[in-house]
C-alpha cells in the first residue's frame, strides 16, 4: 500500500507545482537613430569647403579625407544621441583623435545651390572643421541645387 501512496503524493505535490510559464520574447532591437530625417545606422557623409574636406561614417568606420594630406581611418563606435546631437569619437591608429558632432540644423555648403539636413562639426588632432552632412545616398542622388534629400526605397 505504501508505493500508492508514495505515487498519490509525487502526483499531488507534480499538480501543485507552478505549470512552465511560456518563455518571454525577446525585447524588440533599438531603433536605429534618426536625426533630422537622416538614418544614422546608413553610411552618413560630412563634408565642407575652405579648406574641401569630408569623412564617411560607413558604420564601421570613420574616414576623414582632404586633398592635402592622407585619409585617416578610425574605427566607427555608435553616435552617442542627444536630442538634435549625434556625436562620434575614435581615435586613427597613430593616435590621433577624431570626433563628428551632427546637429539637427538645416546647412549651406558655401559653395553650391545644396541645403543639407545636417551641420557637422569635426575635429581631427587640434584641427576644427565645419561643414554641413546627410546620408551619403542622398547626397549622391541630389543634383546641385535643392535640398539633399533620400529618396523613399523601394520594400523589400
Amino acid at each position: 500500500m505504501r508505493p500508492v501512496f508514495a505515487a498519490l503524493a509525487v502526483l499531488a505535490l507534480a499538480a501543485c507545482s507552478p505549470a512552465d510559464e511560456p518563455a518571454s520574447p525577446p525585447p524588440a532591437p533599438e531603433p536605429a537613430p534618426v536625426l533630422a530625417g537622416v538614418d544614422l545606422a546608413r553610411p552618413v557623409r560630412a563634408l565642407g569647403t575652405e579648406p574641401f574636406w569630408g569623412v564617411e561614417l560607413t558604420g564601421t568606420e570613420m574616414v576623414y579625407t582632404t586633398p592635402e594630406s592622407p585619409e585617416l581611418r578610425a574605427p566607427q563606435p555608435g553616435p552617442l544621441v542627444q536630442g538634435t546631437t549625434a556625436t562620434w569619437e575614435a581615435e586613427t591608429a597613430d593616435g590621433t583623435a577624431l570626433r563628428v558632432t551632427l546637429v539637427a540644423t538645416e546647412c549651406s555648403d558655401g559653395m553650391s545651390d545644396r541645403t543639407y539636413p545636417l551641420t557637422a562639426m569635426v575635429k581631427v588632432g587640434e584641427r576644427e572643421l565645419t561643414g554641413c552632412a546627410a546620408s551619403s545616398a542622398a547626397i549622391m542622388s541630389t543634383g546641385e541645387s535643392g535640398p539633399v534629400v533620400e529618396t523613399a526605397q523601394p520594400a523589400a
